[in-house]
This record gives structure tokens, C-alpha cells and sequence, in this order.
């Protein structure tokens, strides 16, 4: 086996600021890169058309390219009908601002979606996936949910309701392990049709849990990135580990990636550590051996 694919690293994982977190990424070897861009000075109500040129030539600049953008708003996800208008319409902005960086992949979680198809709740989070596929449909481009929530055949049952493949997949291979159990390289084969980006990343389960109490569903406390970082530190229930050194096969899961034709980027995430520069650049280090 001999991968292809570019690497990429999510710039936010340097804790450095976008600019810094730019030229770590460059200096540790990576093609490009994969920016939240949420709130602060990636927020797409605050970046003016001159500060996203200069961003997006900056870039450039580095030889890096945007593998990505992260519009994850947490949350309940899209569960909540009160809450979605306004999430709907922020997560097409920061998809405009994707395809004007020059990429076309927002990558989001929108919520666990509940096992029967007559809840309330699927049906709203249906009704709000449906509007954002056809809106990135519109554009050439996609939203990108992230594996972890539910095991893959049931995200891929519903992926198959809504009609388009606007919203797609970005597969995480260390929240299939640390949360729901799931196996990574069944889920790459099953999921096939819609991974349009990925993650790198290991991890360790060590309890069973309700992947409710992760990410976020109505009834049980909103999910966060910084709730989740601090549950993968802690390493009681499931723990982030550097690559290698978890319950990810990569021989594998890199092996069904091939298997499936992806070409796309392998992006880096690193949530927890003390020392995240590090393990990232081990991270590049690590998936170079594949090449």
C-alpha cells in the first residue's frame, strides 16, 4: 500500500492563532489545512472581502491550500426548530466563505439522529439537512458530518433520505472507537458514497456510554469541542491518543480508504496533549510511512 492522498492539519489544533497556527502547519510538513470558522477572526460576519483575499493569498502565500473549513456550531446540532433558522443560515455563510477560500467542504456535527425515522426530532434535523444539501448542492460543494455520534449504517440510513449528497461525510475514525464502538474500516466501505473528507486521529474507549452524553442531543447538556477535549484529557470514559497508540487499525482503515478510491485529504486533529505541536508533526511523520 502506498497512499497518495495530501495531509492536512486543523490549524486551531496548534492552540496559536490562525497566522501562527498557518506556519506551524507549513513547518511541519503539511499540504494544507482545516480552519474553524465559527466565531473570533474567522467568524464570516467579521472577515470583510479585503481580509479574506489577504487570507486566502496568505495561504497561498505558505503553498498550503484549505482542505476544509469547520462550521461546527455545537449545541443540540440541528434538533432544535427554534434554534435552526438561524444555524441554517450561519452555516451557509461560512460555506460561502469555504468556496471563496477555494474549498468546498464544511466539515459540522449536527446532533445525534434518533433511531426512529417517525421522532420529531429526525424529522426536524431531516427537514434542516435537507435545506443545507440542496443550498451546497447549489454550489458544487458540501456540508461534511462527522462520524462518532451513531454507528455508520444508521448515519448512512439517513444520509439516504435527503436526496442529494450536499451533506456528505467527513470520517473520523477515533470517535467511531471512542464512542460508539464502531469500526472504522466497515464504516469506510459503508459510507463510501459520501466521504468527502477525513480525519486522523486514535483513540481508546474504555466505557460504554450514550453518545447522547458527547455530542449533544435535546434533554442532555450542548455539546462543545472544549466539553469534549476535556472528557478525551481525562481518559475515564475514552481517551485521544497519539497516533498509533489507539484502537484505530490504520494498516486498515488507510488500506479502505484505498479500497474505496478517496483522494482526498488526510487531515490532522489533535484535541488534548500538552504538547500538541509535537504530536502533530509525530502525526505526519507517522502517516508518511503509508507513502
Amino acid at each position: 500500500m502506498a497512499l497518495a492522498n495530501k495531509i492536512g492539519v486543523i490549524v486551531d489544533s496548534f492552540r496559536a492563532g490562525v497566522r501562527e497556527g498557518l506556519r506551524k502547519a507549513k513547518e511541519v510538513g503539511a499540504d494544507g489545512v482545516q480552519i474553524y470558522a465559527v466565531r473570533g477572526e474567522m467568524d464570516p460576519d467579521h472577515l470583510s472581502a479585503r481580509e479574506r483575499k489577504e487570507l486566502r493569498d496568505y495561504i497561498a502565500s505558505l503553498g498550503l491550500e484549505i482542505s476544509a473549513l469547520c462550521g461546527d456550531l455545537g449545541g443540540h446540532g440541528f434538533q432544535d426548530r427554534t434554534e435552526n433558522p438561524a444555524k441554517i443560515e450561519k452555516s451557509k455563510r461560512i460555506l460561502d466563505l469555504a468556496v471563496e477560500l477555494g474549498t468546498n467542504v464544511v466539515t459540522t456535527h449536527i446532533g445525534v439522529v434518533p433511531q426512529d425515522p417517525a421522532d420529531p426530532v429526525y424529522q426536524e434535523m431531516q427537514r434542516a439537512c435537507e435545506e443545507l444539501a440542496s443550498y451546497a448542492t447549489g454550489m458544487n460543494a458540501y456540508f461534511a458530518i462527522e462520524t462518532g455520534p451513531e454507528p455508520a449504517a444508521h448515519l448512512k440510513a439517513f444520509l439516504d433520505t435527503l436526496g442529494s449528497k450536499g451533506v456528505s461525510v467527513n470520517f473520523d475514525p477515533a470517535n467511531m472507537v471512542m464512542v460508539t464502538g464502531d469500526d472504522p474500516v466497515a464504516g469506510v466501505k459503508l459510507l463510501k458514497d459520501y466521504l468527502v473528507h477525513t480525519h486522523v486521529k486514535d483513540g481508546v474507549r474504555y466505557l460504554a456510554l450514550d453518545p447522547r452524553e458527547v455530542y449533544g442531543s435535546l434533554g442532555y447538556e450542548k455539546m462543545s469541542h472544549e466539553r469534549i477535549a476535556q472528557m478525551a484529557a481525562e481518559g475515564k470514559i475514552f481517551e485521544e491518543v497519539p497516533l498509533g497508540e489507539g484502537s484505530v487499525d490504520f494498516d486498515a482503515y488507510f488500506a479502505a480508504l484505498q479500497e474505496i478510491g478517496y483522494t482526498g485529504y488526510l487531515t490532522i486533529e489533535r484535541e488534548v496533549g500538552a504538547n500538541p505541536e509535537a504530536d502533530i508533526r509525530k502525526a505526519v511523520e507517522f502517516i508518511r510511512r503509508y507513502y
